[in-house]
């Protein structure tokens, strides 16, 4: 990584932003509480804080590419986004495709959630949201601790 410090990862959504914040010591990506949406100005404003009290070096925000590789408004929302949220925290923020980091997410979670009720599994929306993040920080650590630049398409 470029710089030292924690990364915050955020995957977005139209209803929740999936957070995960790596341990700067090793490096460990952990899912944290998602930010349910409210409005633009607010969402950024929570995520500026967020990054100012956790000590957050740089940001990766997932960019939803669809399977055949075309980018569609979900992109093009998470592409302002990200150039908002640089403006507001004045952090280097990058974009990564998340193709795979929802569905291996709820895989994850349904490996983990096994025998629980449906109602308590439509509480673990926002789980499913923070654990995208959490994958996508993954491998964008990984990438990053071998060198190679992240995917993702230029804004």
């Amino acid at each position: 990584m470029n710089s030292p410090g924690p990364v915050l990862a955020v995957d977005y959504g139209a209803r929740r932003l999936g957070l995960a914040i790596s341990e700067p010591e090793s490096g460990i990506a952990f899912p944290v509480d998602p930010l349910v949406r409210r409005n633009p100005a607010k969402d950024l404003a929570d995520l500026r804080d967020l990054a100012t009290d956790r000590q957050i070096a740089r940001i990766v925000v997932g960019l939803p590419i669809h399977m055949d590789g075309s980018a569609g408004p979900e992109a093009e929302a998470a592409r302002s986004f990200s150039v908002e949220l640089e403006r507001i925290t004045g952090l280097t923020v990058e974009l990564l495709d998340e193709r795979w980091t929802t569905m291996e997410a709820e895989r994850s979670l349904r490996e983990v959630d096994q025998g629980r009720k449906s109602r308590q599994r439509n509480r673990q929306s926002g789980a499913r949201d923070s654990a995208a993040a959490a994958i996508l920080l993954r491998t964008y650590l990984e990438r990053s601790q071998f060198g190679a630049k992240p995917e993702s398409e230029p804004r």
